[in-house]
């Protein structure tokens, strides 16, 4: 499991510009407009060969300063709490603030690892302000450009040097599944996860897991053996108060990361919504097991066949590409198939491990291959010759071996995926398909 690197400080001072260079990504949405960045962005990064997990807490749209200053607060304070570190940015052009100074305030005062990071230095000119950020308690300023790049490399190897080393995890874990109820507020985590465990608490263990907020609650009942990857937030009040959507999705992470499948909650009284979509996607590039479990059914005027496709369909739609997961319609009140939202996961745990015969495979495969082979290129043909289940991955994985592997392109990876998808049950979890020079 990775660790989590949170960005903080005032708007406009460049943290989505730094998210997206070392995420190496373009996906949060840059502009010199504060407060342009309202989801909260998720992403990886790798350096060096050390792998954590990076959020940017974004601006606020606000109509007084005052406001202004006590939700950029909330967002410092939810991050002391869930980050393993925290880097926070200031503007080098402009120097200190007074909301700069307030942030440095709170962070002197946490005891987490905090790195200065002075960006919009785009030239040397802009070097010779960053001493004064000393001044705001929090050690050396490191100065950079997260436009240009310069010195996020120096910044990086900090960031990899200050992050606290990771408790292994207990060995007992190893072997069961391990499952996260995850989802945007009031969509009945906190009541699925009563109603699972249910009044018989004695045979329910909490365990420490790896990271300061994971929990793994023991359920071995009724035939079942699994941990519920759970988060201390979800069982007790938040020590700040915090806005919710941030917080649900910083603890969000750190329950995804510590599983093998995912429990995704939708309010069936309000349908998907953009916060459904983004844990989605957290899940998604976490490459972990999919269980969409649709509750409060019971509150639904309409249970006809006809409205459950058309919420089917529209789940399916907003998830796509990724289709094949499994969805159940409960109530956690009622209790009305629950029972069938954890078979479902366990059947989703399975199907992660599945191993498809080589000989079995290529028999398929090589038939599927010949009915529709990969375009020509430049006049030169892709000859696919051999297929393979990448052995020890964590989610199943496909190499294809052929001739010219850089020509085959997106469209024909995902036929391949479809075709095994219908030829072997991978419900619910991610496949990988590569291609490789024989």
């Amino acid at each position: 499991m990775s660790q989590l690197v949170a960005i903080v400080g005032r708007p406009n001072v460049g943290k989505s510009t730094l998210f997206n260079r070392l995420t190496q990504s373009r996906t949060a949405i840059v502009d010199d407009t504060a407060g342009t960045t309202r989801d909260r962005q998720y992403g990886k990064v790798d350096w060096n060969g050390k792998e954590f997990s990076i959020v940017d807490t974004g601006g606020w749209v606000v109509n007084s300063d005052d406001i202004f200053e006590e939700e950029i607060n909330k967002q410092v304070h939810v991050a002391i709490e869930q980050a393993d570190e925290i880097l926070f940015v200031v503007d080098a052009m402009n120097g200190i603030t007074d909301l700069d100074d307030r942030v440095a305030e709170i962070l002197r005062r946490s005891r987490k690892p905090v790195i200065l990071v002075a960006n919009k230095v785009d030239s040397n000119d802009w070097l010779y302000n960053v001493p004064e950020f000393y001044g705001l308690g929090l050690g050396e300023p490191y100065p950079i450009s997260a436009v240009n790049g310069f010195g996020t490399g120096d910044l990086l190897d900090e960031v990899v040097k200050k992050l606290p080393e990771k408790e292994e995890e207990d060995e007992q874990l190893d072997d069961i599944p391990k499952f996260a109820i995850v989802g945007r507020p009031n969509a009945g985590k906190s009541s699925i996860i009563n109603a699972f465990i249910g009044e018989d608490r004695n045979i329910v263990t909490d365990i420490a897991g790896t990271t300061r907020d994971s929990i793994y609650t023991r359920y071995n009942k009724f035939g079942f053996d699994f941990y519920l990857v759970d988060t201390a937030g979800i069982r007790k009040k938040a020590k700040v108060s915090e806005d919710i959507e941030y917080y649900s999705v910083i603890r969000s992470i750190r329950a995804i990361e510590a599983s093998d499948v995912c429990i995704l909650m939708i309010d069936a009284t309000r349908g998907i919504e953009a916060q459904d979509v983004n844990i989605f996607s957290l899940i998604q590039r976490n490459k972990k097991g999919l269980v969409v479990c649709v509750n409060k059914w019971d509150l639904v005027q309409d249970k006809s066949q006809v409205a459950i496709k058309h919420f089917e369909d529209t789940i399916r739609e907003r998830f796509a590409p990724f289709t094949d997961f499994p969805i159940i319609f409960s109530s956690a009140l009622t209790k009305q198939r629950i029972f069938k939202v954890l078979e479902t996961a366990v059947e989703v745990y399975q199907n992660r491990k599945r191993i498809v015969p080589t000989s079995q495979l290529n028999t398929v495969m090589q038939e599927v291959i010949a009915a529709y082979p990969p375009p020509a290129n430049k006049g030169k043909y892709v000859k696919i010759k051999y297929v393979t289940m990448l052995k020890g991955a964590v989610v199943p994985s496909f190499i294809f071996f052929c001739n010219l592997p850089q020509w085959v392109k997106e469209p024909y990876r995902r036929y391949l995926e479809n075709k095994i998808r219908e030829n072997w049950d991978f419900s619910g979890t991610p496949i990988n398909v590569f291609m490789r020079e024989k």
